[in-house]
């Protein structure tokens, strides 16, 4: 069985180099995955920093004992990737960052485009956010990352524009063939560095807002000869740059 990955604050183990795990995390290594002595688990705190460590014991039904290993850190991933997701309708958010933490983007930036019919005010938009950010942690768990991917604050064009103009390949998912000036599947791509890459809304993005990303120097790119769902459209990117940047090989 693979060893499953938990998330802690900390690494700091106590006598005999040996490190409790509880709260909800315990609880989930000991009444749901049942783990018993002799099984290997990995501890990481979602930033790079990990160790894998041998179960020792369980106590009650949210305490697991493991004999912890050496702490270690995963180098940081070359080139990053950040994908700017226009906000999708109902769960489709969550399923946008569910699948883009599992292929391996590395940061995830929430998207008001002019053509949302999503709209993330007050608290509402707090809530979402917070659902966003639980979906990336559950899921680089579950894939098994010891790098788990930024959800930053909900952006809006001009700060996306920013990010655009500092990047050192942008590159926006549009669908209009006529104004399209490549394949993404053929675009020049940085060996290090950042990509960041928009994915529209339903509706597609705006004319003046295509028009700001191009002056911050976005290029239009399509991905196939297909039109994916904005919720979709950003994980298949996002799988297409990290195999031709190298990061799957």
């Amino acid at each position: 069985m693979t060893a499953p990955v938990f998330v802690v604050g900390h690494f700091d183990a106590g006598d005999g180099g040996h490190y409790v795990l509880d709260g909800p995390e315990g609880r989930h290594a000991v009444s749901v995955k049942r783990l018993q002595a002799g099984e290997e688990v990995v501890l990481t705190d979602g930033a790079g920093r990990y160790a894998v460590c041998e179960v020792t014991g369980t106590e009650g039904k949210d305490r697991l004992i493991v004999r912890m290993g050496t702490v270690a850190e995963e180098p940081e991933p070359a080139p990053r990737i950040t994908v700017v997701q226009a906000l999708p309708k109902g769960d489709r958010g969550e399923l946008a960052v569910e699948t883009m933490t599992e292929v391996g983007v590395d940061a995830i930036v929430p998207w008001q485009a002019a053509r949302c019919i999503t709209q993330w005010r007050g608290d509402r938009g707090l809530k979402a956010l917070g659902k966003w950010r639980a979906t990336a942690r559950e899921a680089g768990k579950q894939s098994r990352r010891l790098r788990f991917p930024e959800v930053a604050d909900a952006a809006t064009t001009r700060q996306v524009a920013a990010l655009l103009a500092a990047a050192d390949f942008a590159a926006v998912l549009h669908s209009d063939f006529e104004h399209v000036s490549a394949p993404l599947a053929t675009a020049e791509l940085p060996a290090r560095g950042e990509i960041v890459l928009v994915v529209g809304p339903e509706g597609g993005v705006a004319r003046d807002e295509l028009a700001l990303f191009e002056e911050a120097g976005a290029k239009p790119y399509v991905l196939g000869p297909t039109v994916l769902r904005t919720s979709t459209a950003g994980t298949a990117a996002a799988a297409l740059l990290l195999g031709r940047t190298g990061r799957w090989s």
